[in-house]
């Protein structure tokens, strides 16, 4: 692991990817190629995470508010999720990764709709890795559909603990670390509930850029953090 040497590999690590059209705009390309060497950047870091053990990795991969992006960038987006679960399957369960995937998923093309079930049902009995893509996702359209089906059931009050029951995935734990690629200093409307105690890091590299080695510092600075959770 070369100069950055780990003591503690945190539990999860979320990644909000940003930086894929900037990426491709100092090199004179179409932005959908920023999201296509962003994919490739994506599978080399959720292969090092495997090998390293880490038991949960998420990533913000498209947001509710990127329907407003232009419809040639969300249609290459979209087939790369597609072509993605149908030729990448076969790696994941040589790898014993959980693929899962949390938002308003009922929103999304019926093509997209099968792949998204058909990587679910498949990987559902791996137990190394679990791989969380968060898609068509807002932290606070998880809260406002989570209160929804509180109110469907009749409730008149609820404490912390079950109202994490209904989230898009209620046993996922908290994240540990969140990282953010493009020196974007924000969440950006990114599991708003979730991250409430996470150790925040920022970085000024592009996603397309983001190394294995780029990752490993991300982790180190982390194992340095204390972490207090409100107390003293």
């Amino acid at each position: 692991m070369g100069k950055y040497k780990l003591f503690k590999i945190p539990n999860h690590v979320s990644i909000i990817m940003d930086g894929n059209g900037r990426w491709a705009k100092r090199r004179g390309l179409p932005r959908y190629e920023g999201h296509r060497q962003g994919a490739k950047t994506l599978e080399n870091i959720l292969k090092f995470a495997s090998d390293m053990g880490l038991k949960w990795l998420s990533v913000f991969a498209f947001s509710t508010e990127n329907w407003n992006r232009p419809k040639e960038e969300i249609d290459v987006i979209m087939s790369l999720l597609v072509e993605y679960i149908n030729t990448k399957l076969n790696k994941l369960l040589e790898r014993n990764i959980r693929l899962r995937f949390m938002g308003r998923i009922d929103k999304l093309s019926e093509e997209l709709q099968k792949s998204i079930k058909k990587g679910e049902e498949a990987t559902k009995n791996c137990n190394g890795l679990n791989f969380v893509i968060t898609l068509n996702y807002s932290g606070r359209a998880e809260i406002i559909d989570a209160v929804n089906k509180i109110l469907k059931g009749d409730r008149k009050n609820i404490t912390l603990e079950e109202f994490q029951k209904y989230l898009y995935i209620p046993e996922m734990p908290e994240p540990d670390l969140l990282i953010r690629t493009s020196g974007e200093l924000r969440i950006s409307n990114y599991m708003l509930w979730e991250l409430a105690y996470t150790e925040l890091y920022f970085t000024d590299v592009l996603w397309p850029d983001f190394s294995e080695e780029e990752f490993l510092k991300a982790l180190y600075v982390y194992q340095f953090r204390e972490r207090r959770f409100g107390s003293v």
